[in-house]
């Protein structure tokens, strides 16, 4: 997919290059990808927004894993710094049908046929993949492989693909602690009668940030290990033209090895996750 080489000139304001990927004639104008406000890309995200996926509440700093994967798509459509805006939303609010604020929304969403329903999804940025949570000196802490794990007591949720994940992948020594929501689980790693919990990473993130004081994300495993993975995608608005340009940028990110690189240094490298193998 080529780019655009024509500057659109809309009150004597350059609008960006934009990727030539909307509309079925195949375009060059900047109006082949419209955006709620002309010449500007305006990105949503929630309020607020925790790490590893924005740093300081701040997506305009580019630090985080969903604030760099929202940079570099704006950056491959045309867009530069000045011409970039943030708007924050609720989760639910972005997923409801209607008009939107925002050309694209990042806050973790789940690729869903319901969601899709009432909006229109990216191609994935992301594969989530299970991880372990654990307090210090877990004797899960310090793990780098399956062997490690295999005298863990693991608390997981039941019903859950992590649960699938801990039977059929890790194989510890002993049966689970299985709970009927993660609150239990939560609750059971607080009181010590468990080692760790596994759960999605992303999930995983926020229970170690937010809810559990003292835990930490000590391990993940490849999203491709057990078959159990979800895929994250931009949220738009309902058949909104601009999802085939931004799939283009994501195709070429991935392509470039660039959303890879993005992907290691926030979602493994800078939280201290390793990545746990199951060969």
């Amino acid at each position: 997919m080529r780019r655009s080489l024509r500057l659109t000139i809309t009150a004597g304001i350059a609008l960006p290059l934009v990727l030539a990927a909307c509309g079925d004639d195949g375009g060059d104008s900047a109006s082949d990808c419209p955006t709620v406000t002309d010449g500007v890309l305006t990105i949503a995200t929630g309020e607020p927004a925790f790490p590893p996926y924005v740093v300081d509440d701040d997506p305009t700093n580019k630090q985080g894993f969903e604030a760099a994967v929202a940079w570099a798509v704006a950056d491959k459509l045309g867009y530069t710094d000045d011409t970039v805006t943030w708007v924050r939303t609720t989760f639910d609010e972005a997923i409801q049908p209607g008009a939107k604020s925002f050309d694209f929304n990042l806050q973790q969403y789940s690729i869903t046929e319901e969601r899709k329903a009432n909006i229109s999804f990216s191609d994935p940025y992301y594969t989530s993949n299970q991880a372990i949570v654990a307090l210090a000196g877990s004797a899960a802490q310090g793990a780098t492989s399956l062997a490690d794990l295999a005298n863990v007591k693991f608390g997981v949720q039941a019903g859950t693909t992590s649960l699938q994940f801990v039977t059929d992948v890790i194989k510890p020594s002993s049966e689970p602690f299985v709970y009927d929501d993660n609150v239990g689980a939560k609750a059971a790693l607080e009181a010590n009668q468990i080692d760790a919990i596994v759960m999605d990473l992303p999930t995983a993130f926020y229970v170690s940030a937010v809810e559990i004081e003292g835990s930490s994300v000590i391990g993940q495993f490849p999203a491709s290990a057990g078959g159990t993975t979800d895929e994250f995608g931009l949220v738009m608005e309902k058949d909104n033209p601009l999802v085939a340009c931004v799939n283009t940028a994501i195709s070429e990110l991935r392509s470039s090895g660039e959303l890879d690189a993005i992907t290691e240094q926030w979602m493994s490298a800078e939280t201290g996750a390793p990545i746990i193998p199951v060969d």
